[in-house]
């Protein structure tokens, strides 16, 4: 049975228990949550550890205050943080889970600013193509262009055709060359500005590792029915634009008799 399937499932004929044995379970629990925490927090020491690689290559992006350069993009701060949004130059709209990321951003960049870190999303979708569907999805973060430049793909979230002829379809991503279904892809990479001027790259992480930035999948985690994602190939196909979800069916009064139903995804 598919693990989301199975985790889904765990709401019918769940076990119930005394609150005596429910603590001895859930203190059990406490103890493995302790050590996912402590090894996460070692790996993120470890992140910080990794060498870095000097930027060398000029990149000039499009921004609504004209072509800007890479170093130009901290905004006075030292460190960069980047999601690569998929937005492709002959898209109509940008993709769902990389929409379904930056409705995350809004709460933080303040945060992350007061901690050194400028928040910044980029796509290779010309900027008038970006800024039509901002508009559409009401964000006010800094989204800039790589229309023209070679930042994507050398950051091996954008693939050329000649890179799919050349693979067969097979691409390098998330440090591996492997079958791809899109010519563009998510990430995030991180960047360190040092007084010299100088752009570094820290680290970027790709798949699953972009989970960093959905905090509503951290909050699901804790839930009952947890992510609830049955399909193995497409986990995240329940991922709407936030402007078009069915509206949630209405909750019912405590108590009240009938069947449950689900808004049809």
């Amino acid at each position: 049975m598919n693990t989301a399937i199975a985790e889904s499932s765990t709401v019918t004929n769940h076990p119930v228990v005394s609150k005596d044995r429910w603590l001895a379970q859930r203190k059990a629990l406490l103890a493995r949550e302790k050590e996912l925490t402590h090894l996460r927090d070692q790996i993120a020491r470890e992140r910080r550890a990794l060498p870095w690689t000097r930027v060398d290559k000029s990149y000039v992006f499009d921004t609504s205050e004209g072509p800007r350069a890479l170093a130009d993009l901290f905004e006075g701060r030292r460190q960069l943080l980047v999601q690569h949004f998929m937005l492709g130059p002959d898209w109509e709209q940008g993709c769902p889970s990389c929409s379904y990321m930056s409705d995350h951003l809004g709460g933080m960049k303040v945060h992350l600013e007061n901690r050194d870190v400028t928040l910044l999303v980029v796509s290779r979708a010309p900027l008038d193509q970006i800024e039509r569907f901002r508009r559409r999805m009401g964000w006010q973060f800094r989204w800039v262009s790589a229309h023209g430049s070679d930042f994507n793909y050398d950051f091996n979230v954008s693939f050329t055709p000649q890179q799919w002829a050349e693979g067969q379809g097979e691409v390098c991503y998330n440090y591996s060359v492997r079958p791809f279904p899109a010519q563009e892809a998510p990430g995030i990479s991180v960047f360190y500005r040092d007084d010299a001027g100088e752009v570094f790259h820290t680290y970027s992480t790709y798949e699953r590792g972009v989970e960093a930035m959905m905090g509503t999948y951290s909050l699901l985690d804790l839930t009952p029915k947890g992510r609830d994602e049955p399909n193995p190939v497409h986990a995240m196909d329940w991922v709407r634009h936030h402007d078009r979800y069915e509206p949630a069916p209405a909750a019912k009064p405590a108590g009240a008799a009938g069947s449950c139903c689900h808004a049809s995804a």
